[in-house]
């Protein structure tokens, strides 16, 4: 393997500032959310631009992208006005040093996804890891699933130890799915001995090309449960609910839409009764085993049409 220090630069004065903090306490938590094979509903992505733009943030490390991607496969975009091109959508990579609404700080990761030396570039992580002792690495991203809009969400958890997500029902067996450096990154950790962990949010399949706030919010609230982050999630709040209006607009002028949305809602229901519970996320004095939960949640998810809840 190629040096993994030589595709990534360090701002000095922003390095300074985290080992300083370092020095007298526990080391920031990594919380990453980097776009790769699915982001359904773009929950990773309106969750980056969420921190990025409302709380207090620096750039602490930039990954030379120019190693990273195949530009061919995933042309960035160009702007041309009349006669001229007036600019450019330069892909980043990036690290940012991050302070929470107390003033807590936390590190960021995002940008695009790399397309080769996914080896080189996890270490590359690695290192910033460990060069600031960051105790856990946070992982969020939404997938599509045969769930309807009008119910609870819910998040598939995964970690590098099973007590780290002891409160988190596991809804699946073994499954093989293609690969990201999200999930690379988290085994990479795993294996050196440090902490990570991850949230899937479940997005409904027919929102999962667009927007969706709730699903940022979801996966920040994980965030914060998992990391005592306070990450003003009330100014998503607006944009989530007017989303919901749109959806509720558009299935309300279309008899198709909302058949497809009740038939949801029908067979949502009919699961969450099979499994004694109110909702996905709702608490139970007798719950199922771990076993007979993934196989009712597979049947349910066979009889949306073959849906595959991990792309």
């Amino acid at each position: 393997m190629l040096d993994p220090s030589e595709i990534y630069d360090l701002d000095p004065e922003v390095v300074a500032e985290v080992e300083a903090r370092s020095a007298v306490g526990s080391g920031p938590v990594l919380v990453h959310a980097v776009r790769g094979l699915v982001d359904a509903g773009n929950a990773g992505r309106l969750a980056a631009e969420h921190l990025t733009e409302e709380l207090d943030t620096t750039r602490l490390a930039t990954f030379d992208v120019d190693q990273l991607l195949d530009y061919r496969s995933r042309r960035p975009t160009m702007t041309f006005e009349s006669n001229t091109w007036t600019d450019y959508v330069e892909p980043e990579l990036v690290v940012d040093l991050v302070k929470d609404s107390a003033g807590v700080p936390f590190l960021l990761l995002h940008g695009v996804e790399p397309d080769v030396q996914w080896e080189r570039y996890v270490a590359a992580v690695r290192q910033i890891v460990e060069r600031f002792d960051v105790p856990l690495t946070i992982g969020i991203h939404g997938i599509p699933m045969g769930i309807p809009h009008t119910r609870p969400l819910s998040v598939t958890a995964h970690a590098t130890r099973p007590d780290l997500i002891l409160d988190h029902t596991s809804w699946f067996g073994t499954v093989q799915v293609p690969a990201d450096t999200g999930a690379l990154l988290e085994v990479r950790l795993g294996e050196s001995g440090h902490d990570a962990m991850g949230f899937a949010v479940h997005v409904p399949h027919y929102l999962a090309q667009s927007p969706y706030p709730q699903a940022s919010i979801m996966a920040l609230q994980q965030v914060e449960r998992a990391a005592g982050l306070e990450l003003q999630l009330g100014s998503l709040e607006p944009a989530a609910e007017e989303t919901v209006r749109e959806i509720d607009r558009q299935v309300s002028g279309s008899p198709e839409v909302a058949a497809v949305v009740h038939a949801l809602e029908e067979q949502y229901d009919a699961f969450t009764r099979n499994v004694g519970r109110p909702s996905l996320l709702a608490e139970s004095a007798q719950l199922p085993t771990a076993e007979e939960l993934g196989e009712e949640f597979e049947r349910f998810l066979a009889q949306q049409g073959g849906d595959n809840p991990a792309q």
